[in-house]
């Protein structure tokens, strides 16, 4: 299958870029070139130009940053069809994060001066792109609630849901990285799972979590809220 075949296919497959319509993904994927990288390679960091957007072909890349106290902070686990690295690829102002590489990853890349020059000529496809930055805005004020209101146990469940909707039942994510997504010590994100194994509702292996349970884990996220 070649190069813009393929993007095509993860297009119409992701949330937004299905409202688009064929015309539209079939122009934004001719404008795509392919990228490679390596385990552990750090494809931008935070500060860099946003002059480029992504979509994941195969592999696996962490969206983090760093706080004041030296903390590695996990934002977003993206796989194959995930698209990022948009608002700065939009607004032209510097990447509020980086992005690395968990394990070899290829890349399909649509560079910011060809896609502008498209939006210039298609007012709908704009009208799309400023939807899409409305659901980021509202993702992480989502976030920004979890990690005030909410206790360990109902964050960690939101997360493993939400990376069991990218990644089907076996998540590949370590508990370290389960740890930084939820602001909490490695130490403490175990005592959980270890819990929720003895419980039946997930099992552990290593680098990853399965779940066994999905309503249970839908259940403990959902309590703070009643």
């Amino acid at each position: 299958m070649s190069t813009s075949h393929t993007l095509i296919r993860l297009l119409t497959a992701n949330a937004f870029f299905a409202g688009l319509g064929s015309d539209a993904i079939e122009t934004i994927a001719g404008l795509c070139t392919t990228r490679s990288l390596a385990r552990h390679e750090i494809l931008f960091q935070k500060g860099d130009p946003g002059d480029a957007l992504y979509a994941v072909r195969r592999g696996q890349i962490r969206i983090g940053a760093g706080t004041d106290a030296g903390r590695a902070v996990t934002l977003n686990l993206l796989g194959s069809g995930d698209v990022f690295g948009e608002i700065a690829f939009l607004d032209g102002h510097l990447r509020t994060a980086e992005a690395v590489a968990l394990e070899p990853t290829d890349l399909f890349v649509v560079e910011r001066r060809d896609f502008l020059k498209l939006l210039a000529r298609d007012a709908s496809l704009a009208a799309q792109i400023i939807g899409l930055l409305c659901q980021r805005l509202r993702w992480m004020s989502d976030r920004m609630e979890e990690a005030t209101l909410l206790p360990l146990d109902a964050r960690l469940a939101r997360r493993l849901i939400m990376l069991s909707q990218d990644y089907g039942a076996e998540i590949p994510v370590t508990q370290q990285e389960l740890a930084a997504f939820v602001g909490a010590a490695r130490e403490s994100v175990n005592r959980i799972l270890q819990d929720w194994r003895g419980s039946g509702i997930i099992d552990l292996g290593r680098s990853r979590v399965t779940v066994r349970v999905a309503q249970r884990l839908v259940a403990l996220g959902d309590r703070a809220q009643t």
